[in-house]
């Protein structure tokens, strides 16, 4: 019986396999087997390129393209022969909204990020209000419009594109003509393709500033690592409206959550090691979930927070509080320092005979993937020593670690679109969360992937597959995960039908119309799990 309901409710989850045109269509069709399977070989090994060579010219072979790839990736973005009348009307997003909605809508615009352009002897900023469809007097019939649209994010393709490849291979002076192209085309309240593009124009202008400062040996100028464009309270607002607005947070939370109260079944005293936590947002539904669980709650719960960003004491109060109402005991203990494999000790964790220990990673361990993944292997090896009933992982499923920068910004870009694709079904395009979310969230990851190497790219996700072989390599053993009401409701609830859940491999993966884009999993050491 559970299991036909979980295959309605997969069902009803599920979306047309007739494909139907969007801005993102071709991003997410596009998949270059070659240049995969060149960088799954190259993960499979210790990376032997230093940082100095990740700097240096890359050639356009090597990179994993070629100019018949470039034509196969441009092409799918429009197939038109998917297309009918019927979905090029859908396509029409109404701008009828009345001025007094953009007259309230206030958004802070970068300057240097504005295109340019000198006509005579003067400097033009050119109309970004124009380019956005903001301002006209008069609105053309849908099909011609949506054609007109077509030619542009072709044209808008084939620039990022040539971009790219001209900032891969050090040729500035062509890789400035094509940017300077790309602000005309782009628009931070733009259509979904607009917008992300929009994001990694910005990236495309940070590398290119940086390799004013490489040295001659293929070194960056000491003091320029990542300089974030944004505060870390502004990133942690977005994070929140990313997980009020969307499924992907919260998909992460229930999962790891789920996994959680099964591994703990009939245990009074939990200790829970946090890494990176910023907030208490996992933590009131796991609360409320064992406070029913049959023979009654846990007595004692402890949570060790670690993290740089320190939580606010509001917030661990007020779950403290809604605990107690619950009739369950918490203590939390905050350690304000960056995950360390020195940190990572029974005794700096202050751990207890008779508690049982789960080790929760929400989005995390990626930031101790590097280029020959010992750091992460460390970092793995030090949580085995803890000896944890559980360690849940919750992570981005893209292959954005890569050796070489062309193969990861057409990987981040076929990524990032699905993401952006998905918020254009949800938010209307003047939504002041919306803004947030993409520019204090989504675009200085983008930035981090396009812009930087060595230490300063930590945004280096993975693909479920890699997590695997990285994880049982480091001695643990996955545990099935299954979808849930609670988790499967999750992404209901959200108006859009273009979410789909799916299972791995153990991995449960929350997409968005079947490109994955989370993936949540659990592990247990080998000797955890033969006991």
């Amino acid at each position: 019986m559970l299991e036909e309901e979980m295959e309605a409710m997969n069902t009803w989850l599920s979306f047309p396999s007739q494909k139907s045109f969007n801005q993102d269509f071709a991003i997410r069709q596009f998949c270059p087997a070659r240049i995969e399977q060149e960088q799954e070989e190259c993960q499979e090994e210790t990376y032997t390129l230093n940082e100095a060579e990740l700097w240096l010219p890359s050639d356009s072979i090597s990179a994993g393209i070629q100019a018949y790839e470039e034509e196969l990736f441009v092409d799918s973005f429009f197939n038109t022969e998917y297309y009918t009348n019927e979905h090029l009307n859908n396509l029409q997003e109404p701008f009828e909204q009345s001025r007094d909605d953009h007259e309230n809508f206030t958004m802070t615009i970068d300057y240097d990020y504005i295109p340019m352009m000198v006509e005579g002897d003067e400097l033009v900023i050119s109309n970004i209000y124009e380019d956005a469809g903001l301002i006209a007097e008069d609105t053309p019939d849908a099909v011609e419009e949506v054609c007109h649209g077509v030619d542009q994010g072709l044209h808008l393709v084939h620039l990022l594109l040539a971009c790219a490849e001209a900032v891969g291979c050090r040729d500035i002076q062509h890789a400035h003509t094509m940017l300077s192209q790309i602000w005309t085309s782009v628009s931070p309240w733009g259509d979904s393709l607009q917008r992300v593009s929009y994001c990694f124009a910005i990236g495309l202008k940070s590398r290119l500033a940086l390799l004013n400062y490489v040295n001659a040996n293929g070194t960056l100028t000491t003091g320029l690592g990542d300089q974030s464009l944004i505060t870390k309270e502004e990133r942690l607002e977005a994070f929140y409206l990313l997980y009020q607005t969307t499924p992907y947070i919260n998909f992460g939370f229930m999962a790891a959550n789920d996994a959680i109260c099964q591994a703990t079944e009939g245990k009074d005293f939990l200790h829970i090691v946090d890494l990176g936590m910023e907030h208490t947002l996992q933590w009131p539904y796991l609360l409320r979930t064992l406070a029913s669980r049959l023979g009654g709650p846990p007595k004692l719960i402890r949570i060790t927070g670690i993290s740089d960003l320190c939580v606010k004491e509001n917030q661990m109060q007020g779950t403290i509080v809604e605990a107690e109402s619950l009739g369950i005991s918490v203590e939390f203990c905050r350690i304000d320092e960056a995950v360390t494999p020195s940190l990572l000790t029974k005794e700096k964790l202050n751990l207890k005979e008779g508690e049982t220990l789960i080790v929760n990673s929400i989005m995390q361990l990626h930031k101790y993937v590097k280029e020959s993944r010992g750091s992460l292997k460390i970092i793995l090896q030090a949580i085995k020593k803890l000896e944890p009933t559980l360690l849940t992982v919750v992570e981005q499923d893209a292959n954005l670690n890569g050796p070489f920068f062309l193969g990861r910004f057409l990987e981040s870009l076929h990524y990032y679109s699905a993401i952006f694709d998905s918020l254009e079904s949800s938010l209307p395009r003047n939504s002041i969360e919306r803004m947030k979310i993409e520019k204090l969230y989504f675009a200085e990851e983008i930035r981090n992937i396009v812009a930087y190497e060595g230490a300063d790219r930590i945004q280096r996700y993975d693909r479920a597959d890699q997590w695997r072989r990285q994880l049982s390599r480091a001695g643990f053993q996955s545990v099935g995960l299954k979808f849930t009401n609670q988790t499967s409701s999750t992404v209901s609830l959200n108006e859009s039908d273009g979410y789909t859940l799916a299972t791995e491999k153990n991995c449960l993966l929350l997409g968005w119309k079947g490109r994955s884009i989370m993936l949540a999993s659990a592990w247990q050491t080998h000797r955890a799990s033969s006991s």
